[in-house]
C-alpha cells in the first residue's frame, strides 16, 4: 500500500481511494473511473475548497515515484492513455512527448523528404525563426516563379503616353 500524497498544487490524494479506481491485472494498470475527453484518467483529488480533477497518470507517479518536476511532462511509452503503471511512463519535455507521439508535429518530424521529394538534410533544409523546416529547393523555385511573375506583368504594362 502507498502512503496518501500531497500534489504539487496543494491538492491531497487518499491513495487508497485512488488505487481503488485502478485495473492492475494487466501489463497495463487499467484507469476504471471516469476520464478527460481525451482519454487521460481523471482523479478528483482533494482541497481546501472541494475536489479538482487530475491527470490519474500524473497522480499515479506522484505515489509511486516521486514529484513531477514543472519542466518535464509524462510520455505514456505503452501509448494507452488509461494507463497509470509508473513502469509505462517517462518523464520528458514537452517538446520531446510531442514528437514522440501520433499528432501532426510528430508525423511532420519524421518525415525525411518534403512533398515534392527533396531530402531534408542538413544542405538541403532551413530552420525557420518560428522553428518549421522549410526546403531549400522548394523554396529557391518559389523565388524565382515569384520573380518571372513580376517581370512578366511589367512587360505586359503599356507604356503611358507623354
Amino acid at each position: 500500500m502507498t502512503p496518501d500524497a500531497t500534489l504539487r498544487d496543494g491538492g491531497f490524494v487518499h491513495a487508497d481511494r485512488f488505487w481503488d479506481r485502478v485495473d492492475a491485472s494487466g501489463d497495463c494498470w487499467e484507469w476504471t473511473a471516469g476520464c478527460f475527453d481525451t482519454g487521460y484518467g481523471a482523479f478528483a483529488a482533494q482541497y481546501d475548497d472541494g475536489y479538482k480533477p487530475r491527470g490519474a497518470h500524473r497522480v499515479a507517479w506522484r505515489l509511486l515515484v516521486g514529484p513531477i518536476p514543472h519542466d518535464l511532462t509524462i510520455d505514456h511509452l505503452c501509448r494507452n492513455r488509461a494507463c497509470v503503471n509508473p513502469d509505462h511512463m517517462e518523464l520528458v519535455t514537452r517538446g520531446e512527448n510531442s514528437v514522440r507521439g501520433y499528432g501532426p508535429t510528430a508525423k511532420n518530424r519524421r518525415k525525411t523528404r518534403c512533398k515534392r521529394g527533396h531530402p531534408f538534410d542538413e544542405e538541403n533544409t532551413y530552420i525557420t525563426p518560428q522553428g518549421w523546416r522549410q526546403c531549400r529547393e522548394c523554396h529557391r523555385a518559389k523565388m524565382r516563379r515569384r520573380a518571372d511573375a513580376r517581370r512578366f506583368t511589367r512587360l505586359e504594362e503599356p507604356a503611358e503616353e507623354i
